[in-house]
């Protein structure tokens, strides 16, 4: 049985925004919905330190040193990814196959160090934590490397009788099949999935190959967004179309098809774009990062927003991202390239537009960029949506409803 507050404790692949981690805003979103719906959180980090705030209860990285060594490591052995960004001459938006036998020396030697250095620290921090607090009544592990981890969720549930939940927020990118990111971990090779309690997935696509994997159960929950952080702001709107993102990696067909070769064609639309590592994109303009909290500024000052996501979450059947949630919450108007089951949260033309080929860009932009009122519209009616639908309240009601069913 749930104690009269729902007690969870969360360790998180990082609360430090400004560091690499793409889910991280999303988990600080997520965590407060929790806070703001009546549950205890608890909440420390596998990477950087365990951040307080008014929302969760910080609790220290037991790894910090160790992981910060960690992460040095990683960084000085990081190899280039030399991928082309010559979409005539590279296949850039295919599958790559990851599994075991793909799995590079390095990967391998930091997945070895991580199960003998760090592994027994968080046991002995779990341990600690557990019999302080008993009262906790669920363990979740957001988008940490399960596979630096083998063995500590069936530990937990074993000897503490609680369920042990994993939250991969980055499906299916993070899956087998697909190549993962650049900067980031390959968390399945040689991990056990069936030791946790279940998994909970960003994806609905993805639910079947976690199951296939090996997982005893796996639910969905989607991104949303924190309507009173992403709000509208009445700022003028001095940019035509707009970018907000990092890297071309597996989007560099549809960042040329919707800026680049987009901006050539219409010399009078000013675009601009946001992030790094995006290429050369010819006379689209570059605005300068001050922080993440200008996402909402350069959004709101855009009349257009663009949601460019990458092939994985793309072709996969309803896999979330946070963008589409983010902008829609702050009223905007936003163009997605293609993007499979993008309807499962917004009613298209009406609430987003969604491209069905690269020649329809410019025409859609042309359009919308002379019909004000209509395109407006949208932007309304995408909000009203958000806040009716995908708030992290609604996300932290719908996962205290997953850890229930578990107990």
């Amino acid at each position: 049985m749930l104690s009269d507050t729902v007690k969870l404790l969360f360790i998180t692949s990082s609360l430090d925004l400004t560091q690499p981690f793409s889910a991280t805003p999303a988990w600080w979103q997520l965590l407060k919905g929790l806070y703001e719906i009546g549950v205890e959180v608890l909440a420390t980090t596998y990477q950087g330190p365990a951040v307080e705030s008014l929302w969760w209860r910080a609790l220290p990285n037991p790894v910090q040193r160790e992981g910060d060594v960690f992460k040095r490591l990683r960084e000085m052995v990081a190899r280039p990814t030399n991928r082309s960004t010559d979409r005539r001459t590279a296949n850039v938006d295919r599958a790559v196959s990851t599994g075991v036998s793909g799995e590079s020396l390095s990967d391998r030697l930091q997945r070895q160090l991580a199960q003998t250095v760090i592994r027994p620290k968080w046991r002995a921090f779990l341990d600690r934590t557990l019999r302080a607090q008993p009262d906790i009544d669920a363990v979740i592990f957001l988008t940490t490397p399960l596979n630096h981890l083998v063995g500590l969720a069936h530990y937990v549930s074993t000897t503490y009788h609680k369920p042990v939940i994993y939250y991969d927020g980055d499906v299916p990118a993070s899956l087998p099949q697909f190549a993962g990111f650049a900067s980031g971990f390959k968390i399945y090779q040689n991990a056990d999935p069936s030791e946790y309690s279940g998994f909970i997935s960003n994806s609905l696509g993805g639910i079947e190959t976690l199951l296939t994997m090996g997982a005893r159960r796996a639910d969905v929950l989607y991104y949303g967004a924190d309507p009173d952080v992403f709000s509208p702001l009445d700022a003028t709107q001095d940019v035509d179309i707009f970018f907000y993102g990092h890297t071309r990696e597996y989007r560099e067909q549809w960042i040329d098809a919707m800026i680049k070769r987009p901006a050539e064609q219409l010399p009078a639309a000013r675009f601009a774009v946001r992030g790094r590592g995006l290429g050369d994109l010819g006379r689209t303009k570059m605005l300068p990062y001050l922080s993440f909290s200008k996402l909402r500024e350069y959004s709101c000052r855009s009349k257009i927003n663009l949601c460019v996501t990458r092939y994985a979450h793309a072709t996969v059947n309803a896999s979330s991202s946070s963008r589409p949630f983010e902008l829609s919450s702050m009223g905007a108007c936003v163009v997605s390239n293609p993007y499979h089951g993008l309807e499962t949260w917004f009613e298209p033309d009406k609430e987003i537009i969604i491209l069905a080929d690269e020649s329809e860009a410019v025409d859609r932009y042309r359009w919308l960029l002379t019909h004000d009122s209509e395109r407006r519209a949208i932007g309304r009616a995408a909000r009203a949506r958000v806040l009716k639908e995908h708030t992290f309240r609604h996300r932290a009601a719908q996962l205290v409803t997953i850890v229930q069913s578990y107990l």
